[in-house]
């Protein structure tokens, strides 16, 4: 296995370059951030799984920020960015846009089957063993991904003549019939122009319907009904106004139709609108979504931890088939409960603040799915959800992340920048995992430029490759690349200092190396605000 060992220092000193760790500030270094980086190479009878992975004790939201949107994401405080390019299953970074989000038809339908279930009792038949934020895939979304790229429409010809045959263009004033010979002339004329690609829209076909099919030439062409209570609907509304203002009315420029615009309640709803929809009073259960911060400082974590736990373990055992043995609480809080962010509370942030905190899911009282989130400067980040598999028919994978959704949504109205939902790694090369392109409009991060393309554009490339640039740009580069190494800042020998001072005292020519590989890895800002601890 081939390793590389970096190990990463932060501090939030603004002058740490010279700072010494002795005496009154080493109660401060409790708050700094270590950090290893290991490249995993190809395991016995493999393909390579490659990816650089740190270990943190604390980091500030904004690193983090910076560090995900150049394709990092962290498991507990393990920080980890996928080689790309190397890897057999390319991993890429995917954000949605909360506030164009419109939720699909199989996303409304989850979020019905909560109310019906929360109003009633009702237990939709036939329950689905849903993945986190797995979603049914029930409507056009579904077939999004081989339509984008592969438009392939191909006309049946015969089919078409036949439909000819039966069927009739009138424009009202020609009634003449046409002999059969002229009609089969006709029909040959126009597969000829739809074989050839030319445009056949002047063609004028003319047929006599057969006994018992087509239309009636003489009687008027029927009309549907939403047409026909239309009109009525208009007529009724001109009795009812002036002459005059209806005359006046048509003066301004307006169409004749006297339709008022749509009253709000015919249009659609939104997602808040489906989530939070007032129950009836008896209601058969109550939901209730608590955003606990993830700390055992705080109350409320602390006396939810066990119920937390043990749903853990349940889900974890049925749903991954985990043995019970490997889902202790030391690996339940290394997992989902030690995060490396630094709470943050500033005054133009949102209520709750920033860091790392649990979405828990009440139902009567009872937890039965917890999201674990991370609320950054820029976005809500999605890092882990668990759930009772006993409700598993509510699709809780799919409506906690519209949920998550609505509440990043909520959280924009505080702070504007706040504004995207990160639902972590998008793999186009694993059908199973396809499903978060449902969220849309959605974006993927460029592994090259890192620079965020609308999924639509990606997919095509996708297609055709499982490593892609999505940047089409051929000379844009990364705006954060390494460009002055030696500005980096590295911890050694209980000391700090700029990485061009350091390199002066080492002889290992692949040191510098390494030290260049993490610069490249964590980008030109991050590099001076993060220390490189070197043993």
């Amino acid at each position: 296995m081939q390793s590389l060992e970096v190990r990463i220092m932060k501090t939030k000193w603004k002058n740490a370059s010279s700072l010494d760790l002795n005496g009154e500030n080493q109660q401060d270094a409790n708050g700094l951030c270590d950090m290893i980086t290991v490249l995993k190479g190809r395991r016995p009878g493999s393909t390579p799984n490659r990816d650089s992975g740190m270990w943190a004790h604390s980091m500030t939201v904004q690193d983090y920020q910076d560090l995900i949107d150049r394709g990092w994401r962290r498991s507990g405080k393990y920080v980890y960015k996928p080689v790309m390019n190397q890897t057999c299953c390319p991993q890429y970074t995917i954000r949605c846009r909360p506030l164009q989000f419109q939720p699909s038809k199989s996303h409304k339908k989850v979020l019905k089957k909560m109310l019906k279930f929360l109003a009633k009792g009702e237990v939709p038949k036939g329950s689905c063993e849903d993945e986190p934020m797995d979603s049914t895939m029930d409507d056009a979304v579904a077939g999004d991904f081989a339509l984008i790229n592969k438009l392939d429409i191909q006309c049946d010809l015969k089919t078409l003549s036949d439909d000819i045959k039966e069927s009739l263009e009138s424009e009202g004033k020609n009634s003449k019939k046409e002999e059969p010979q002229e009609l089969l002339q006709s029909q040959d004329f126009v597969g000829e122009k739809l074989g050839s690609g030319e445009p056949s829209h002047s063609v004028k076909v003319h047929t006599v319907p057969k006994p018992g099919k087509g239309a009636d030439l003489s009687k008027p062409p029927c009309r549907k009904a939403k047409e026909i209570r239309k009109e009525r609907k208009r007529l009724k509304l001109m009795q009812q106004n002036p002459a005059g203002e209806l005359e006046g009315f048509q003066a301004q420029g307006h169409p004749p139709s006297l339709f008022p615009p749509k009253a709000k309640s015919n249009q659609p709803k939104s997602l808040e609108d489906l989530i939070f929809e007032s129950l009836p009073e008896n209601a058969s259960h109550k939901l209730e979504v608590r955003l606990v911060p993830v700390s055992f400082e705080d109350p409320e974590f602390k006396s939810s931890f066990s119920q937390s736990f043990s749903l853990y373990v349940k889900y974890q055992v049925a749903i991954h088939q985990d043995p019970p043995d490997e889902c202790g609480k030391t690996e339940f809080t290394r997992f989902l409960c030690s995060s490396p962010l630094e709470a943050e509370t500033p005054p133009n942030g949102p209520d709750c603040g920033y860091g790392s905190f649990h979405q828990q899911y009440w139902l009567d009282g009872k937890i039965i799915a917890v999201g674990v989130i991370d609320i950054l400067p820029n976005c809500v980040s999605s890092v882990y959800l668990y759930y009772d598999p006993d409700y598993s028919f509510l699709s809780l994978g799919v409506y906690s992340a519209l949920r998550e959704i609505a509440f990043t949504r909520q959280l924009h109205e505080k702070t504007s920048q706040l504004s995207y939902y990160y639902m972590g790694f998008y793999i186009h090369s694993c059908p199973k995992m396809k499903y978060k392109g449902q969220y849309r409009p959605s974006d993927l991060l460029c592994p090259e430029t890192y620079v965020w393309v609308p999924i639509e554009q990606c997919l095509p490339s996708l297609e055709n490759s499982k490593y892609c640039r999505f940047n089409q740009d051929p000379e844009a580069v990364d705006e954060d690349r390494s460009t002055e190494p030696d500005r980096l800042q590295v911890f050694h020998k209980r000391a700090i200092m700029p990485y061009g001072v350091y390199k002066k005292q080492q002889k290992d020519p692949s040191e510098e190396a390494a030290v260049l590989q993490y610069a490249s890895l964590v980008g030109q800002k991050c590099s001076e605000r993060m220390l490189l601890f070197r043993n």
